[in-house]
C-alpha cells in the first residue's frame, strides 16, 4: 500500500490535483482557454439588483488585449490562439472562455447563438463559461446539459490529438463565488448570498456538467481562521475545480477608497506568508478537487502597489512544490 500523498495519484507527481494535469489525463493534451468578451453585463451593474458591480472589481484588470466586445467572437479566438502559439507552441485544440463580466446573463436564444458560434471555430474543442450563481435557471443549465452530451449541436465533432473524436463539446461552468461568509458578500456588494452559490452549484453538477468556483482570499473583515474554516464548505460542494486568487486592490475601485480608510480590516500576505497560507489550505482541501489557480495576475498600471514584484505564475507554481515538499504535506493532509 503507498504511503503519504501518492496514493491519491495526483498528475505530474505533484503534491496536489493539479487542473492542467487533469486535463492532459482527461482529454489526452492540453487545452488552453481563449478568453472571451461577449458583451455581457452584471445584474449588480444594471439596476436590476444594484448598480457599481463588486467593490473591488474592475473587468478591465483581468482580461487580455486581444479580448475586445467590439470584435467577433471569431476574430476574438483567431487573436488568442496567435498570441497563446508563441507560448505555448504544441497546443492542438483550445476552449473559448467567456470570462468578462456573467455570461449567462441573457435570454437563452441569445446564450445559444453566441455558444455556438464559438464552437463553430475548427479549433475550439468547448466552453468555459464564468457566471454569478443568481444568473443560471433550469432552461440555461438543461441546453447546457445538452450541449455536454451532444443533443444540442448533432454533428459536431472534433479530432483529439490522441487519435479520438469528440462529438459533444467540453463544457465548464465556473461561478464567481468569492466567499463562503454571507457578511463578506454584502460587504463587497456581490448581491447573492452563500446558499443562492451552493444551489447553483449543485443544479449545475446533477446535470453531470463539470463545475468550477472562484474565492478570493484576503477580503475585508475576513481573518486567516475564518478563511482556514471556508474549506469544509468548499468541500462540501461537488466541485471540480476551483480558483483562488490573492486580493489585490485595483485602482479606481470602491475597495481602494475602504482599504485607505480601514486597512485594519484586511488580512495582507507578503509572498512567503501566502505560500504557507495556502499550503495550510491545500491541506484542509479535499484531494479529488483540481486547484486551478492559487495566485491572480493583474498587470501593474491597475495597482498603486505590486509588494511581490513582478514575479510571474509560472515561478509561483514552482514555489508552491518546493513549499509542499519543505512541509513534507499534501493536499487533503489533514482530512
Amino acid at each position: 500500500m503507498e504511503a503519504g500523498f501518492e496514493k491519491y495519484g495526483f498528475p505530474e507527481g505533484k503534491r496536489y490535483n493539479s487542473f492542467v494535469g487533469y486535463f492532459k489525463r482527461r482529454y489526452g493534451e492540453r487545452l488552453q482557454k481563449i478568453v472571451l468578451d461577449a458583451g455581457f453585463t452584471c445584474p449588480n451593474r444594471d439596476g436590476t439588483i444594484g448598480r457599481g458591480g463588486c467593490t473591488y472589481c474592475d473587468n478591465a484588470a483581468f482580461h487580455p488585449s486581444y479580448s475586445t466586445a467590439g470584435k467577433s467572437l471569431h476574430q476574438q479566438l483567431d487573436e488568442g490562439i496567435e498570441f497563446h502559439m508563441v507560448r505555448y507552441r504544441t497546443t492542438e485544440h483550445y476552449l473559448a472562455y467567456f470570462q468578462s463580466f456573467s455570461n449567462t446573463y441573457a435570454p437563452l436564444e441569445r446564450l445559444k447563438v453566441l455558444y455556438e458560434e464559438a464552437l463553430s471555430h475548427p479549433k475550439v474543442v468547448g466552453l468555459v463559461i464564468g457566471t454569478r450563481p443568481d444568473c443560471v435557471d433550469e432552461q440555461k443549465l438543461d441546453y447546457l446539459a445538452a450541449l455536454a452530451d451532444g443533443s444540442a449541436m448533432p454533428g459536431w465533432s472534433r479530432d483529439m490529438a490522441d487519435g479520438t473524436v469528440r462529438h459533444a463539446p467540453v463544457v465548464i461552468v465556473e461561478y464567481g463565488i468569492e466567499s463562503c461568509y454571507d457578511s463578506t458578500l454584502r460587504r463587497i456588494n456581490r448581491g447573492h448570498d452563500y446558499v443562492t452559490a451552493r444551489r447553483a452549484v449543485e443544479m449545475t453538477a446533477a446535470r453531470g456538467i463539470d463545475v468550477g468556483a472562484h474565492f478570493i482570499l484576503g477580503l475585508p473583515g475576513e481573518t486567516r481562521q475564518m478563511m482556514l474554516e471556508s474549506c469544509a464548505m468548499i468541500n462540501e460542494l461537488p466541485l471540480r475545480s476551483v480558483k483562488f486568487h490573492q486580493l489585490q486592490i485595483v485602482k479606481g475601485t470602491r475597495m481602494e477608497q475602504e482599504y485607505a480608510a480601514c486597512p485594519q480590516d484586511f488580512a495582507r500576505f507578503s509572498l512567503d506568508e501566502y505560500l504557507d497560507f495556502f499550503v495550510d489550505m491545500l491541506e484542509r482541501l479535499r484531494p479529488t478537487l483540481s486547484i486551478e489557480r492559487f495566485v491572480g495576475e493583474v498587470p501593474p498600471r491597475f495597482v498603486n502597489e505590486t509588494p511581490w514584484g513582478l514575479i510571474r505564475n509560472v515561478e509561483l507554481l514552482r514555489l508552491l512544490d518546493q513549499r509542499l515538499e519543505a512541509r513534507a504535506t499534501h493536499q487533503g493532509r489533514l482530512l
